[in-house]
């Protein structure tokens, strides 16, 4: 049960590699309604959460009612699952309100409290219902098939079932399980300091622009002015924050030592060879597709290094920096999209994918599923949270009227549908896609947002300005992804073999990462001193080998989208219902049903053409006028 607590809670999705956000952010009184969360459809208040939430806290001495008898009847295994499932049914729509409570102003120590007291929850009962797996790993495949033909209502535990089986080599006793879900209380103690640290105590640099203007650094001022096209205001509000960072290395990388430990605890005690295993072995995943897509990556870092090269030619610079990789590459485009604006051209881009699909994003937009806009104290980035099972999904963004921002709510919606979808398609037991498909549907709406807007254009200037958005989009989702992933392998390979974790070693195993993508050595983009201590600023590096997977969903995304835009018979109803397919097989299958191989090359080898043929464009439009 711990994987799906561990998948239930890991569908709340971020994006914060490519998103802008505000940094000078309006109050939240000021904004209309319209714009903001209706936090009701979970709870009407807080003293409805509140009583929910003790009528649930109840319920949980009752699962300790089935323990010793699920096994001895169809009736009882059935009833006990039913139990089970519903208080942690009703368990994360508590944590998906006090959650998204807290993120609305993170310095709100009552809605923090909240937070972390159903994650206290989540381990009491956990505890209590540890029993629960080892139990039902006494009986044989044998006669859990008996049981299901049976008993007929034990069919949506079926994928439950038989994965029990395939990981039973990595289940422990009964005692043993108590024990492990008790570490639970402790074991996500440095991803919870971390995030307070960050966003809510650590103080950021005030930094004076060229014009004069004085401005907040934060993380939101990172976001916005990293962007700018002043070149010396870009180096110094990059040196400004990541000197900040820097500043407190010491305690980030204590922080990521005791992240890390845990995930080597959990392997050891499981009996796996180690982390990435482990780690991949919750969605039975070969440990192949993440080791091939570091070296695909780095056999292919000669066409990142010819999109480097374009971006410096197309700034009219002689040496690229890492500070220049926000800024736009076209000067002049300057072009703004209202939220409104936004929303109508998000409902063209999306009718490939037919009626029923734009209808339920109309119903997103006029519904306060989205709160849009940055206000003080407010969760930065932006998210989808689909894990309120009998809820429709929430989306968090910080709009800021770019056509990023257009990017990012497409993006999330995408997420927003597949949970959407997921829930109203499978019961609660296979609701839950797994994290392995979870940025397919999100990239694959980007990709038609990007077809649907450059389509539409005959000014060769802002193709250009699309061809770069999309490129930057590559290096975000692919290439820097990936060089997430490695990094996070290699630190969890150091601990492996027993060396330190400290601040200064991983800025030590950082740049010689980032500089070996970036080209630094060969000139092509020159990575500074300040930039090593960029690990500090990630946060998925808390979540457990997670980045990797937007990687292989760009790649899927990718191949999905050209059958769906090339009209491929049979394209959009086998991508609807994958959508619909929630966690019913395992990933690999879920994308070989829509009709995407990823244990193949191929999806890779489709967005590396892809990727050219945007770069081919690039030069084509350049060579006409001169550049």
């Amino acid at each position: 049960m711990q994987k799906m607590i561990g998948v239930m809670l890991m569908l709340v999705l971020f994006n914060l590699f490519s998103q802008q956000v505000l940094s000078q952010t309006r109050d939240r009184a000021e904004i209309p309604d319209q714009y903001k969360w209706d936090l009701s459809d979970l709870y009407p208040s807080d003293e409805a959460y509140h009583k929910a939430k003790e009528e649930t806290v109840k319920k949980f001495d009752g699962i300790l009612e089935f323990k010793g008898k699920l096994t001895k009847s169809p009736a009882n295994l059935l009833e006990g699952l039913n139990y089970h499932y519903a208080i942690y049914q009703e368990m994360l729509r508590l944590s998906s309100y006090a959650g998204k409570k807290s993120d609305l102003d993170t310095r709100d120590s009552r809605y923090l409290a909240m937070k972390q007291e159903i994650d206290q929850l989540f381990t009491q009962y956990s505890t209590k219902s540890s029993f629960i797996d080892p139990e039902i790993l006494t009986m044989n495949q044998k006669k859990i098939d008996k049981y299901l033909t049976c008993e007929p209502e034990l069919e949506v535990y079926r994928f439950y079932l038989y994965d029990l089986l395939r990981s039973k080599e990595h289940m422990l006793s009964e005692k043993e399980e108590k024990i492990v879900a008790e570490a639970g209380l402790i074991s996500g103690a440095a991803a919870s300091i971390y995030g307070i640290f960050k966003n809510a105590d650590m103080s950021y640099p005030t930094v004076t622009l060229s014009n004069g203007e004085k401005v907040l650094v934060d993380q939101a001022g990172y976001s916005r002015y990293r962007a700018v096209p002043n070149r010396a205001d870009r180096k110094i509000v990059f040196e400004a924050f990541f000197g900040k960072f820097n500043d407190f290395r010491r305690s980030f990388g204590t922080q990521i030592d005791a992240n890390v430990k845990s995930h080597i605890f959990y392997a050891n005690v499981r009996h796996y060879e180690n982390t990435l295993e482990r780690a991949l072995d919750a969605n039975n995943i070969p440990v192949e597709v993440y080791n091939s897509l570091i070296e695909n990556v780095n056999k292919n870092l000669e066409s990142f290094h010819r999109y480097l090269d374009i971006k410096r030619r197309m700034m009219g610079l002689d040496t690229l920096y890492y500070y220049d990789l926000y800024a736009p590459a076209v000067e002049g485009i300057d072009t703004e999209y209202d939220y409104e604006e936004a929303q109508k051209i998000i409902l063209a881009a999306l009718k490939p994918l037919g009626d029923d699909y734009v209808r339920i994003i109309k119903e997103a937009f006029d519904n306060r599923w989205i709160d849009v806009y940055p206000t003080p104290g407010k969760r930065s980035g932006a998210y989808s949270s689909g894990s309120a099972y009998d809820v429709h999904p929430y989306i968090l963004l910080n709009y800021n009227n770019l056509y990023n921002d257009v990017s990012t709510l497409v993006h999330e919606l995408g997420h927003t549908m597949q949970s959407y979808l997921s829930n109203q398609s499978q019961p609660f037991p296979t609701a839950m896609y797994p994290i392995f498909v979870a940025e397919v549907a999100s990239t694959l709406n980007e990709i038609l947002l990007f077809n649907h807007v450059y389509n539409k254009t005959t000014d060769d200037k802002v193709k250009l300005a699309l061809l770069m958005e999309y490129l930057d989009g590559v290096k975000g989702t692919l290439f820097r992804q990936t060089q997430f992933a490695e990094f996070e392998l290699r630190m969890h390979e150091m601990v492996e073999k027993g060396e330190q974790i400290t601040g200064d070693s991983m800025s030590e195993l950082y740049k010689d990462i980032v500089r070996a993508y970036y080209g630094h050595n060969k000139g092509i983009c020159i990575v500074p001193d300040y930039i090593n201590v960029e690990w500090a600023y990630i946060p998925h590096f808390y979540y457990n080998y997670y980045v990797y997977q937007y990687s292989t969903s760009f790649t899927a995304s990718t191949a999905l989208a050209e059958g769906i835009l090339n009209k491929e018979a049979g394209a959009i109803a086998k991508y609807m219902t994958f959508l619909s397919a929630g966690g019913s097989k395992y990933p690999i299958e879920l994308l070989k049903d829509a009709g995407v191989d990823m244990t193949s090359p191929v999806p890779f080898d489709k967005t590396m053409k892809m990727m050219n043929w945007a770069m081919d464009e690039i030069e084509k439009i350049m060579a006409q006028k001169g550049i």
